[in-house]
């Protein structure tokens, strides 16, 4: 029988029925099932807080882009959508009310080609996609235009959402790498938003420090990446999809380079214009910045495969956002549980220590038997027990007594203290004394 967890929130089968259970097993009796790997999605909590609370989710993210990225109030407000984008050449993306007006006349008619980015639109799409990843090995792809009469025939093709058969031979892997292109540029903004500018020229900055503190002008790659996957995680979830897609195509074109010819710059240099620029501006309204995008373009085609993972810390405050209260839990000790509050804490009972073979031990184990072990587990001083301690301590001392007379004297001294108490102490240890000085 196959078992799938459902996600990554799973419960253990005993708990599985309590009522603030994130997620249950779902058991499935399909054959064909049997011995696939169970699914398991890291981010599932990020998604989950994402999807749940938007809110809490952005301010999460952002808080962390700030802290790596300086970005202005208005650069900031610009990420958070507070304020359009301004470019320094005076242009700017087209108002609001126009994108609207464009976009309503083009689903009116089912178009996806310039229409704003859906899911919809991204399934079409992924036919292009999924053909080209067969094609790899062409010659300049992406460089080559293809034909314009079988671009076009495609183009209506996926505007009336009709499945293509790629596979015929009746259209090039030029043709349909060229209209890929086409759909990229003519959407309302570019795949990474206008949001999104500022915040890209940022990371283009980020560099690495010396010992002395002091700026470098080596690439701080780690930061970049991790700005990166955060910047990737508050984009709208379709530009998102899509964008993943797109690396991943890119990037295992960028592998096959020694056959396309297309490294992962020039593939940089076809795209970055569609996936950075913003819209309705030139080469001089970037003026400098246009080096910086086409290099951060090359930069996450080569590092697609780590882009679109959540930063460890950003899980962990997902998870305990929705488990943090059952896992901080104190666990419970079974002695604390027992315990009364007057009472000591339990200390484990010492090893008992092997029998003595030395001739004092001896003496000891014959003369006092069981009432010396008696009295070992009384816990308070008293007065018999000093008497003893004074026993062991002057039997440790004349460890060298003949047997016989010595266990002569420590009886009698031991008797009279048993049958005449504590007072003859003084007596019998003066009586000791002297018996051993005569032994000598």
């Amino acid at each position: 029988m196959a078992t799938e967890a459902q996600s990554e929130g799973e419960v253990p089968a005993h708990e599985s029925g309590r009522s603030d259970a994130i997620c249950n097993f779902v058991i499935c009796n399909d054959s064909s099932l049997r011995g696939q790997p169970i699914i398991f999605n890291p981010d599932f909590f990020v998604e989950k807080l994402r999807h749940e609370k938007p809110e809490v989710f952005t301010e999460l993210v952002v808080s962390n882009i700030t802290r790596l990225i300086d970005l202005p109030g208005t650069e900031l407000a610009q990420l958070m959508g507070e304020m359009d984008l301004k470019l320094p050449g005076g242009a700017g993306p087209a108002s609001g009310f126009f994108r609207s007006l464009m976009s309503h006349k083009r689903k009116e008619k089912g178009v996806v080609f310039g229409s704003p980015l859906t899911e919809e639109g991204i399934a079409q799409i992924y036919q292009l996609i999924e053909y080209l990843h067969k094609n790899l090995r062409v010659e300049g792809l992406f460089r080559v235009p293809g034909n314009s009469v079988r671009q076009q025939i495609l183009r209506d093709a996926l505007n009336n959402g009709t499945d293509i058969d790629l596979e015929s031979g009746e259209f090039h892997s030029n043709d349909v790498a060229t209209l890929l292109k086409m759909f990229l540029g003519e959407l309302p903004e570019p795949l990474l938003t206008h949001k999104h500018f500022h915040a890209h020229l940022k990371i283009a900055d980020l560099m690495q420090f010396d010992d002395k503190g002091n700026k470098t002008n080596v690439p701080d790659k780690e930061r970049q990446i991790e700005a990166l996957q955060l910047l990737f995680l508050i984009l709208p979830p379709p530009n998102r999809n899509l964008l993943k897609l797109l690396l991943d195509l890119l990037y295992q074109t960028a592998k096959k380079q020694d056959k396309n010819k297309m490294s992962a710059y020039n593939l940089a240099l076809m795209f970055a214009p569609h996936v950075l620029w913003p819209k309705n501006v030139t080469a001089n309204d970037l003026q400098e910045n246009i080096t910086k995008l086409n290099n951060g373009m090359a930069f996450m085609i080569k590092h697609s495969q780590k882009l679109f993972k959540a930063p460890i810390y950003i899980r962990e405050c997902a998870r305990l956002h929705y488990l943090g209260s059952r896992s901080q839990a104190p666990k419970f000790n079974k002695q604390s549980v027992t315990q009364t509050p007057r009472q000591e804490p339990y200390t484990p009972r010492a090893q008992k220590r092997a029998r003595s073979r030395s001739f004092s031990g001896l003496i000891k184990r014959k003369v006092l038997g069981n009432q010396m072990m008696l009295e070992k587990k009384n816990k308070f001083d008293t007065p018999e027990s000093l008497a003893i301690g004074e026993l062991k301590r002057t039997s440790k001392e004349n460890m060298n007594l003949d047997s016989s007379e010595g266990s002569r004297v420590l009886q009698l001294s031991t008797q009279n203290f048993l049958f005449r108490g504590p007072g003859v102490i003084s007596a019998h240890r003066e009586a000791w004394t002297w018996s051993s000085l005569a032994a000598f």
